[in-house]
């Protein structure tokens, strides 16, 4: 059986339940997921970078990576940059944005980099020494200069910060001085641009980490005002996280800013998300889609201007391949939330239908949507098979006969 002959069936069946399967299509082809230019490059872990055939060593090679996979998916028209990684070989960040806009893509977030230079010992923002904090502080301002001359509407912020033994410093003066430091980058946002706060509830700081956790980032947010928001990767909470639950409510405060999407078994693990725990991926996804779906505000308006990205650390299984492949996952979630029956599901919940709400939602993660999926992308010219496609492309052979294997690193390390 075809994959246009599996879809008619599935559409038959979806149409019974009411749902509007032509809607369906259009919200799959108006997805968009930003990948990381770091995603790229080599990279590895605290003991080990690996260096892989092909990886990309310029900011240009970053580039036409992303630009190959935006070509495979159809749904990844953007592309993370991490200063300084991604400083242009030239300097000249008005033509690095021109270049991204002639391989078909678009600089996305700017994310500053406070953490890996020596000075950052004892943290950036949070740092005991004043002059240390003005040099966290100057990096944050020029990041936000970067956003204008690449057109960025989004600065995304995520800092190492934090104490390792109990007495190191004063946890609430270190809570002033960030304070005060993300006060003075706010008031430099480039007008119309939105400042991410992300958290991580322990590591490279281990006693205390200065945002442990969504709570902080929401407190500061709304110290901030309204172009503050809080930015959810799904890899930096403990064990157990009911991780929708922090979606659902920063959804309807107006503060869920963006994601960085990866997956983890232990900690901070960066895998392909959706590679351990696909379902709540797609719990994920059914409260976005639901806010989308509804009439609550500000949860609806919210949802509708979320910003999704990838944020892996791909050590050992290669760089293109399993970016596309952590692309076509979050579409699958998506999918598979779209054709969750929102009016039964409603009814089910009201009613205090335990087991029959359960089984609403269940099933729908349960619906095969390879064919629909694969009828949306032949609607939308790109490949119906995005992974085999790129392995008959060619493109994995190209790279690594020009790049050869690079003994440089991209600056990532999970």
């Amino acid at each position: 059986m075809t994959d246009q002959e599996q879809f008619q069936l599935l559409a038959d069946s979806l149409s019974q339940q009411g749902i509007d399967v032509s809607g369906v299509k259009e919200a799959l082809k108006s997805q968009k997921i930003e990948t990381p230019s770091w995603g790229y490059a080599n990279s590895g872990t605290r003991f080990k970078n690996f260096a892989w055939p092909g990886a990309a060593r310029t900011t240009r090679e970053k580039i036409d990576d992303a630009a190959m996979v935006h070509e495979m998916t159809g749904i990844a028209p953007s592309v993370a940059v991490h200063i300084p990684w991604d400083k242009p070989e030239d300097g000249d960040y008005v033509a690095f944005r021109q270049y991204a806009e002639d391989q078909g893509i678009r600089v996305g977030a700017v994310n500053p980099n406070v953490f890996q230079d020596d000075e950052y010992r004892l943290g950036s923002l949070g740092n005991p020494s004043p002059g240390y904090r003005e040099l966290a502080l100057d990096h944050l301002l020029e990041c936000c200069d970067i956003m204008t001359k690449v057109e960025s509407d989004i600065l995304s912020l995520w800092f190492a910060d934090g104490t390792n033994y109990a007495g190191q410093d004063s946890l609430r003066a270190r809570k002033h001085r960030f304070e005060d430091g993300l006060a003075r980058v706010y008031e430099q946002l480039p007008e119309g641009s939105r400042m991410l706060i992300e958290y991580k509830f322990f590591e490279p700081a281990f006693y205390s980490t200065d945002i442990p956790d969504w709570g902080t980032a929401y407190a500061w947010s709304l110290k901030l005002g309204a172009h503050a928001q809080v930015l959810v990767d799904l890899g930096h909470h403990a064990s157990g996280v009911n991780i929708e639950q922090i979606v659902a409510f920063l959804l309807d405060e107006g503060k869920l800013g963006g994601f960085h999407f990866n997956n983890r078994k232990y900690a901070d693990d960066d895998l392909i998300v959706g590679s351990v725990n696909p379902y709540e991926l797609f719990l994920i996804f059914n409260e976005l889609t639901g806010a989308a779906l509804s009439d609550d505000e500000p949860a609806r308006s919210t949802s509708l201007n979320v910003a999704y990205m990838i944020d892996q650390s791909h050590n050992i299984e290669g760089k293109l391949a399993p970016m596309i492949l952590s692309v076509l996952n979050c579409q699958e979630a998506y999918a598979k939330s779209l054709l969750v029956s929102r009016d039964e599901l409603a009814d089910a919940q009201l009613s205090g239908d335990v087991l029959g709400a359960h089984h609403i939602l269940t099933e729908a993660y349960r619906i095969d949507v390879r064919p629909l999926l694969a009828v949306v992308r032949e609607e939308m010219g790109i490949p119906a098979d995005p992974i085999a496609a790129y392995r008959a492309s060619g493109y994995e052979q190209k790279i690594v006969s020009e790049r050869g294997t690079a003994d440089s690193d991209g600056g990532y390390q999970s």
